[in-house]
């Protein structure tokens, strides 16, 4: 029998197989064995234990097209990541990190700026910044219903994750996208403006026939992925254009002579910001103890 891993919670596997509904499964010892992990999206092999209660063991993993650590989740399309305009305020540090993780699993990454209701300059500067980065970016308002429609035609069809801080209106998003999700949603923190988690674990929710959204916990921080820091400039896109016409193969574009995407970056063709942020996680990378 298979199935689909749509929902994992404290070591328990639920799976949906098609024409007979959700079991319940744990995972055989083999996946302890050979230091495995099912993930939401799996598509697993399972042995039925009690058809009337719906009880399974998942025995084994089919192949997969890519997977996340976190959020934790496998065989994505694509990725909407939710930043608020305002409450919480956004952090640009955080969005580029999960980017690079997306371009490096080579997952297409859609940013959506919400609130655009309560900061409308900083949801237009945010998507200049990540549109001139070679993104797709939609400036939406849950409570306006601005960009919502333009949203559901991105998903036809595929298997999206949304991911971002907590507060930023992922469940709101997935409620509006899919009523009968019924997803808890929470405020902001008035005394620190930051959101309160609402969603506990990463789940898949079925939007139409082949789409799904996948809705997942709020995070805070995120560190950077295992990488030598000469390979960080291969995942800011907005470099590509440039680097062939730099002096020095392999330019890591930091204090290099006769760099051409640091001219981009004074001509105003990159972003001031985003190669900011390139220099900093360069740095961070640097200044990494290997052990």
């Amino acid at each position: 029998m298979r199935g689909k891993i749509i929902k994992g919670i404290a070591g328990f596997y639920y799976v949906y197989v098609p024409s007979f509904g959700e079991v319940e499964c744990k995972a055989k010892g083999i996946f302890r064995n050979r230091n495995e992990k099912p993930l939401v999206g799996d598509d697993v092999e399972l042995e039925l234990l009690d058809e009337k209660k719906h009880l399974g063991n998942i025995t084994g993993l089919l192949e997969r097209r890519n997977a996340l650590i976190r959020p934790a989740a496998a065989n994505i399309d694509q990725a909407a990541v939710i930043v608020a305009a305002a409450e919480p305020a956004p952090n640009r540090g955080l969005l580029d990190r999960f980017l690079i993780m997306m371009e490096m699993q080579r997952i297409p990454a859609i940013i959506c700026v919400n609130k655009s209701d309560l900061q409308e300059e900083t949801a237009h500067r945010l998507g200049r910044i990540y549109t001139g980065a070679g993104y797709e970016v939609l400036i939406m308002s849950t409570v306006a219903g601005e960009g919502i429609d333009r949203f559901r035609k991105l998903l036809t069809g595929r298997t999206t994750i949304l991911a971002g801080p907590s507060g930023v209106g992922k469940s709101t998003l997935t409620n509006l996208i899919q009523p009968e999700a019924g997803m808890e949603t929470g405020s902001v923190s008035e005394k620190i403006k930051r959101g309160r988690h609402t969603t506990r674990h990463t789940e898949i929710i079925p939007v139409r026939e082949e789409t799904y959204i996948l809705d997942t916990p709020g995070f805070s921080s995120l560190y950077l992925p295992d990488m030598d820091k000469g390979d960080l400039r291969m995942y800011f896109p907005e470099f590509a254009p440039y680097e062939e016409r730099c002096r020095f193969a392999g330019c890591a574009h930091i204090d290099e002579p006769d760099c051409a995407v640091k001219d981009a970056v004074r001509l105003g063709q990159i972003g001031t910001e985003r190669y900011e942020s390139y220099c900093q996680m360069y740095e961070e990378l640097k200044n990494k103890k290997r052990y």
